[in-house]
């Protein structure tokens, strides 16, 4: 697969619909961060000692740093800047939040319109921003299949150019720049030697643990974290395709997706990434703990795979190397309890 040009994304046809599950690989990613260049934060890796996620020391990728707070902010401008000349009418999405603040940024990088799709139940923070940074926000209903479907009548009415929040090659590549960041920058400190085993990544959609997955290429074991709530890839592994599941719990609106995307859906198959699912409760106490124990203030989908590692979900073997992404930072500070 190639990052296809403005001409070959209009004949494709692709819309917020899911489009046609295409594997994507390392070239890709590594194609699509020279074009992000200097655009994309180069967010910074944290290595914690052992004790703080069992007995293991683990590095920290810390995501949460990038642009409005989220990894969205790589595939959004990807998107984009694969799209060449975008319509009169800018861009549209549908997003449980963090994807509608990197789209609103990226358009604005770009000088064009954008009008985002959101639930009722996306926090109020998310919907502020993205009014602050100019979008259009329009809510709809109160899950993202229905912001979803109210995305794609705007499409069809005005001619705005879509990007989906995790079924778009290009996205998917654009998330897997940050995985390429945290091998260049583990080969750098340690002498030219990459230095992990494993990956966990937390799972949506997919396109965050898909991108991971091509830019690793084997050089590390992917592990997808999915809460209780929203076991896209876990049910789709089940199955042996990706299926409808019910969406709830305490980071829906991060990970909100009813479906895991078909892009994702052969680029983790391909990888041969594995499923854990941890608690909602797992998930509460890990995003306490990054704060108390090490100054994070992530969301709740920003603890989901770190949370692994604290619940015990997922346990390493003895010398393994584990690196964590940490993926989001938009949710209220207040709501975490004081020492």
């Amino acid at each position: 697969m190639q990052i296809p040009g403005p001409a070959a994304r209009k004949n494709r046809g692709m819309t917020l619909q899911q489009v046609p599950g295409s594997l994507v690989t390392r070239a890709d990613v590594v194609l699509v961060q020279r074009m992000l260049g200097d655009r994309i934060r180069r967010t910074p890796l944290l290595d914690v000692e052992a004790g703080v996620f069992g007995d293991a020391p683990v590095t920290l990728k810390l995501e949460q740093l990038q642009h409005t707070g989220s990894f969205k902010a790589r595939g959004a401008l990807s998107a984009l800047l694969a799209a060449g000349q975008l319509p009169a009418a800018g861009v549209v999405a549908a997003s449980g939040g963090n994807h509608g603040l990197a789209v609103a940024w990226a358009a604005g990088q770009l000088g064009v319109r954008a009008t985002v799709f959101v639930p009722t139940t996306a926090p109020k923070a998310k919907v502020e921003g993205l009014r602050e940074l100019g979008a259009d926000a329009r809510l709809v209903g109160d899950r993202y299949v229905q912001a979803l479907h109210a995305a794609e009548q705007y499409r069809e009415s005005t001619g705005a150019f879509a990007v989906h929040a995790y079924d778009d090659p290009a996205v998917v590549a654009g998330q897997g720049t940050l995985a390429l960041e945290l091998l260049e920058d583990l080969a750098d400190r340690r002498h030219g030697i990459n230095e992990v085993d494993t990956v966990l990544v937390a799972v949506g959609g997919g396109g965050l643990a898909s991108g991971v997955a091509a830019a690793l290429d084997g050089r590390a074991e992917v592990i997808g974290i999915e809460p209780e709530g929203s076991r896209t890839w876990h049910e789709a592994l089940a199955a042996g395709r990706p299926v409808d599941v019910e969406v709830g719990g305490v980071a829906a609106d991060a990970l909100g997706a009813t479906r895991l995307g078909g892009t994702p859906w052969h680029t983790l198959t391909s990888a041969r990434a594995r499923s854990v699912v941890v608690s909602p409760q797992a998930v509460l106490e890990t995003r306490q703990h990054l704060w108390q124990r090490l100054r994070l203030i992530v969301e709740p989908g920003g603890a989901v795979a770190p949370a692994a590692l604290v619940s015990g979900a997922y346990t390493p073997r003895p010398g393994e190397r584990i690196a964590v992404i940490i993926c989001g930072a938009n949710a209220d500070p207040g709501s975490l309890q004081p020492e």
